[in-house]
């Protein structure tokens, strides 16, 4: 019977099975729900999926790295955009992400993973290469604007999606994601100014 779980548990292990990862990414979600940052563990998460902890370390590498999986499932449905005019992409983004936030247990993980890379290497190396892709993502709706000759061709899209990030992680880390869409608009407005031709 042991050679038995061992093969059983080699063969999820080799490749990334489909269900199997969905099974760990499921069992670190109920985790959290139930027990929260300070209760999430790889041991948690592997004794709710009945999966080895080799498995899970080996698709993800650690336990920031399994948390932003989770933070991905989490959060959908974030709005980029692709209208004529960059200040309503930018504001389209920012209320869909602090709806995200709001509504879905994605705020929470994501405060958690911030909190995290504050004290642990591993989670910070993960959450910046976190940070740069989705920095790219934002960086889009400023080089549109930039093709479309509403923003200035010396505009740094980077820096601009570095200020969007700026004011949408404030409001994250000090729970005000009750912004009205006013607020919101206001915001993107102030930003857009400083780079519209």
């Amino acid at each position: 019977m042991g050679e038995t779980v061992e093969n059983a548990r080699r063969s999820i292990g080799a490749r990334r099975n489909p269900d199997s990862a969905d099974a760990i990414r499921e069992a670190a979600e109920a985790v959290l729900l139930e027990k929260g940052y300070a209760g999430f563990s790889i041991e948690a998460v592997a004794r709710r999926a009945r999966a080895g902890k080799p498995t899970i370390y080996r698709w993800w590498p650690s336990k920031a790295a399994l948390l932003l999986d989770v933070y991905q499932r989490q959060k959908r449905d974030i709005d980029y955009g692709g209208t004529d005019s960059v200040e309503e992409d930018m504001f389209r983004f920012l209320r869909s992400l602090f709806v995200q936030w709001r509504e879905t247990p994605a705020g929470d993980i994501f405060r958690s993973l911030i909190a995290e890379a504050q004290s642990d290497p591993t989670a910070a190396a993960a959450l910046a290469d976190y940070a740069r892709e989705r920095r790219e993502h934002r960086a889009r709706i400023i080089e549109r604007g930039i093709a479309r000759g509403e923003v200035r061709s010396d505009v740094d899209p980077m820096l601009v999606a570095d200020l969007l990030a700026s004011y949408a992680w404030t409001h994250l880390i000090t729970g005000r994601l009750d912004e009205s869409d006013e607020a919101i608009r206001a915001a993107a407005r102030l930003i857009a100014r400083g780079i519209v031709v």
